[in-house]
């Protein structure tokens, strides 16, 4: 950078920019730089030399095994010919020489295994961040440490959580300008979520704002903050969320914030998904439980809330709205828009303008869900179907059928979007589940669920659990699905060389090509089940495509902690027990090629 130009951006202080660090190594495609590939959550590669005519030919080119046989989520980062890995629990941190495949160092932290039982649903870890020289991770006991990317010595740690209480962290760290952004699992253990922001050169923390509570304490200002209502992006008024809670339930009220995060640095802003209300038991709760289960824009100086849009008001069923926001510029029906795009576990997909939050489109991108005939557009709430209401059931009352099961028509599993077709490409669940509320007492660190879950493949369906579609965001409707045996449990990746690529919980790789998604052009059945991020690489001039596999989180959860019954791991044991017929226990990264 020119002294000019150096002087010139600091006489603005009205231009925003990203971490200028990394925005240089995410414009180079031979870098995959943080989890997304870039700020945008898009997770697209320009990279084309492997391409639909001959991704077929690919052969694995090496592999790494972690040495952890638990859920592997996220992906490697690669940053000028190093790889760094991380594992789940204990979380461990590698960095690779791709030139040698060796390891330069390695970073192992001593925590207490008493995190493990404190963790609902795996001991995954979604990855690694990026910055200055810096690799961050975000431990599951909380801790948020900076290590030397070059010798894996640490520079700093703070502590982000509480575990003894059920605060621990699943999330991948994102760094935004001078600050590294993290989030706070334990929504089952009555955890109050938050999303925090500390100073990435010393750890010093900058601004914490939760997601329920005092406005002061949310970040909120009542006159300036908006959301939508009456049709319109209107001020959320004094005491938004307080409001909406009986008595002190906020407390302990959840929203936690375990996704992943976008930046766009035209606005400033970070955006984000929370978490489901504490307890499952709705009738313990009464209220719309704001801000849970909501769209989040915020001021990543400040922390400030820009605006905030609730998808499902008084969650009875577990919708989670954590999933990732994907910010892509299409035209949405016929008007071009700067847009947030979300697959929210509910099973409705919103588009919404990110610079004011104005909800666009809400439609359902499975046509099996059934708890809601519809998102009523003026009000942007959910139109329940009784049937389907454990609230208006009643607490210990099993209500049957519900469509989607607690772990939506998509999880944590991220999305890409694909600016050649304008498409987004999305692993989803094909899952239904029994639901039955019961009364439950708050004990700090011990879990706070009250409900009891059955899950089960979605009847009158293709028969599988997962369909892997493309989307088209501007008028809400799915262009084409592909249909697999078992939930898509592996985020997405597009090319510029024409490919779709994902895994599946059996444990292949598969790349399909992107403009017909039916059309299958690779498929490699790697160790264990694949619940990793596709990602690619250059290295001397040629590309890498790569995924972890190693069978766990919410889906394989009975394969990874050893449970049976077919109501432990919050239902999902049952619903997966036919998964480990086709795959067991692993922890490995497997990088592909083509032949030489």
């Amino acid at each position: 950078m020119s002294t000019l130009v150096a002087a010139t951006l600091v006489a603005l202080p009205g231009l925003a920019l990203a971490n200028a660090d990394l925005e240089k190594l995410m414009s180079n495609p031979k870098n995959w730089a943080s989890q997304a590939g870039d700020m945008y959550n898009q997770r697209y590669s320009t990279l084309k030399q492997i391409n639909k005519s001959n991704v077929g030919k690919m052969q694995v080119a090496w592999t790494f095994s972690t040495g952890v046989l638990r859920g592997h989520e996220g992906s490697p980062l690669v940053i000028d010919g190093t790889m760094y890995l991380h594992s789940p629990f204990p979380n461990k941190v590698f960095a690779i020489d791709l030139e040698t495949q060796t390891i330069k160092w390695k970073y192992e932290p001593k925590q207490d295994p008493q995190v493990i039982p404190q963790m609902c649903c795996d001991t995954v870890n979604r990855g690694l961040a990026y910055a200055e020289g810096k690799i961050f991770l975000q431990q599951a006991d909380s801790m948020l440490v900076a290590l030397d990317a070059k010798t894996g010595n640490k520079l700093w740690d703070v502590k982000n959580g509480d575990p003894k209480l059920g605060a621990v962290n699943t999330n991948a760290p994102h760094v935004f300008k001078d600050k590294v952004i993290t989030g706070i699992s334990g929504g089952e253990w009555g955890v109050r979520g938050f999303l925090a922001a500390y100073d990435i050169n010393t750890g010093k923390q900058a601004w914490k704002g939760y997601s329920v509570g005092p406005d002061s304490e949310i970040l909120i200002d009542p006159q300036k903050t908006t959301t939508w209502a009456d049709g319109k992006v209107t001020p959320v008024g004094p005491d938004s969320s307080l409001k909406t809670w009986q008595g002190d339930q906020w407390k302990i009220g959840g929203g936690t914030t375990w996704g992943w995060y976008s930046y766009d640095k035209a606005l400033n802003a970070v955006f984000y998904g929370t978490g489901n209300p504490s307890t499952w038991n709705p009738s313990q709760r009464p209220g719309d439980n704001k801000w849970t289960m909501s769209i989040w824009s915020r001021d990543v100086d400040s922390g400030k809330v820009n605006w905030v849009y609730q998808m499902t008001p008084f969650d009875e069923w577990d919708f989670d709205g954590i999933n990732e926001m994907i910010l892509a510029d299409i035209p949405v029906k016929g008007k071009p828009t700067k847009a947030l795009v979300h697959f929210d576990r509910n099973g409705f997909a919103y588009t919404l303008d990110r610079t004011n939050g104005a909800l666009l489109v809400a439609e359902k991108y499975d046509p099996a869900v059934n708890w809601a005939t519809h998102v009523d557009m003026k009000s942007g709430r959910p139109q329940v179907v009784s049937k389907y209401s454990t609230a208006q059931n009643g607490a210990d009352v099993n209500t049957k059928g519900i469509c989607p099961a607690a772990l939506g028509s998509k999880d944590q599993q991220p999305a890409s979007f694909d600016p050649e077709t304008k498409l987004f490409y999305v692993p989803t669940n094909h899952v239904c589940m029994d639901y039955e509320p019961f009364k439950v007492e708050y004990t700090a660190g011990q879990p706070y669920v009250g409900a009891t879950l059955s899950m089960y493949p979605a009847p009158n369906s293709h028969g599988g659990m997962g369909n892997y579609i493309t989307w088209d965001a501007g008028s809400g409707k799915i262009v084409q699905s592909k249909s697999e045996k078992f939930s898509v449990w592996s985020g997405a990746l597009n090319t510029a060389g024409g490919i779709s690529c994902y895994g599946t919980l059996e444990g292949y790789l598969k790349c399909v090509d992107k403009n017909d998604i039916k059309k299958e052009l690779f498929k490699f059945k790697t160790p264990s089940g694949i619940i990793g991020n596709v990602f690619t690489y250059e290295h001397k001039g040629k590309q890498y495509l790569g995924v972890f596999s190693g069978i766990g989180g919410w889906a394989g959860i009975g394969m990874a902690a050893g449970l049976e019954k077919d109501q432990d791991g919050l239902g999902a044991v049952g619903g997966y027990r036919e998964l480990s017929k086709y795959t067991e226990l692993g922890g490995s990264l497997t990088v592909f090629a083509l032949p030489n």
